[in-house]
């Protein structure tokens, strides 16, 4: 499953406190980019003591980059909501 690929990728590089990756793939069907079968639209809530000092953008770059063969080829889309530790 993409989604476990995505949980294994992000807790190895991350080592996240806090990880969700949702497939909203279903609220997709019919539109471009939508794979039958889903698995193509993610969201992912995740808190890391990796991004404590990082700036939003610095942190979505380094998402982006260890989830760059999911991107090229199942994942249409993923939103992400990336918060440090030392956040409220």
């Amino acid at each position: 499953m993409i989604a476990d690929k995505l949980r294994e990728k992000l807790t190895a590089a991350f080592a996240p406190q806090h990880l969700d990756i949702i497939d909203g793939s279903h609220l997709h069907e019919g539109h471009a980019g939508a794979r039958e079968g889903g698995e193509s639209h993610f969201r992912v809530l995740m808190t890391a003591q990796a991004f404590n000092g990082v700036s939003r953008v610095a942190r979505q770059r380094a998402v982006m980059d260890v989830l760059k063969d999911e991107l090229a080829g199942p994942v249409h889309a993923l939103a992400l909501k990336l918060k440090a530790t030392d956040e409220a």
